[in-house]
């Protein structure tokens, strides 16, 4: 079951009522999610069954991340993204497809996360995470997945989260890597070779007094690569925005082709290792 928020922000008790799917039979949902009780066990199940998940950045990394955690019986996702599918996300989000350009990114998503598990309760917010609205969009949750590259907010929801007690897994930058061997999870106080973490953990370090020792750990665990960057050649760091039909507030849309280029087998890799550390964690009840 799918609702969809849209912003302001509403509190909780006036959140749309989810829209009915038809749940499958007993015997059905556990041909879908056997394979879930037979890895983390009849009681890992049952707890990622009651789980309350949030993904912040539907895009190359988090659209992943929410497909994994839909496919692992998730019980209760939230997705926030103001952003909508574009015909350059094709090469690196699963819900880019053809028909879908120009539809919102978190309303593709919550529509496939029924289709394959309709007895989860998935909350579409069509909106972005800012420095003034963090703690009213993430209050609440077992776990948050931060794949947006902003670092004004990512710092915002880290330093927040640190402070409110919520868990968050984030991701760093996943473009200009070519090797997804590469990808490793560790304290974000220990991350090399992506400089999207490396000035948010500056960020944190003078502005919510986060450990300056190198020493010391965030404790905040970071998906990143320790791959060095490929930069693009010259000649294809311009391209034109894409043209898709206009949606009401619409974000800016099209890749930042001044930036790195991407390859899904990449940011794929971050995606599910970020699920993959917040699904167990989850599963084993820490």
């Amino acid at each position: 079951m799918t609702a969809r928020m849209t912003p302001p922000p509403l509190a909780e008790q006036d959140l749309p009522a989810p829209l009915s799917h038809e749940s499958p039979a007993d015997d059905d949902y556990h041909r879908r999610f056997g394979g879930v009780a037979r890895l983390y066990g009849a009681g890992g199940l049952a707890r990622l069954e009651q789980a309350r998940v949030c993904v912040i950045g539907i895009g190359g990394v988090g659209s992943w991340a929410a497909e994994a955690l839909a496919r692992n019986a998730v019980g209760h996702i939230t997705l926030i993204d103001l952003d909508h599918i574009a015909p350059s996300n094709t090469n690196r989000q699963i819900h880019a497809l053809g028909d879908a350009y120009g539809r919102a990114k978190v309303e593709a998503m919550a529509e496939r996360i029924v289709a394959i598990n309709p007895r989860c309760r998935v909350t579409a917010v069509d909106d972005f995470v800012t420095e003034e609205n963090v703690a009213a969009l993430l209050s609440g949750f077992d776990y948050v997945i931060d794949a947006i590259d902003a670092v004004k907010v990512k710092t915002a929801i880290l330093g927040w989260a640190r402070g409110a007690g919520v868990r968050v897994m984030t991701c760093g930058g996943a473009g200009g890597q070519l090797d997804p061997t590469r990808v490793r999870i560790e304290d974000l106080a220990r991350t090399i070779q992506d400089p999207l973490l490396a000035k948010v953990r500056g960020n944190l370090r003078r502005q919510w007094h986060f450990p300056r020792d190198p020493k010391k750990k965030f404790g905040i665990q970071a998906v990143y690569s320790d791959e060095p960057l490929k930069y693009p050649e010259p000649e294809q760091q311009a391209c034109e925005i894409d043209e898709v039909p206009p949606a009401p507030r619409q974000a800016p849309q099209g890749l930042a082709c001044a930036g790195f280029g991407s390859s899904v087998a990449v940011t794929a890799v971050f995606g599910f290792v970020a699920a993959s550390a917040v699904i167990g964690a989850l599963a084993a009840g820490d």
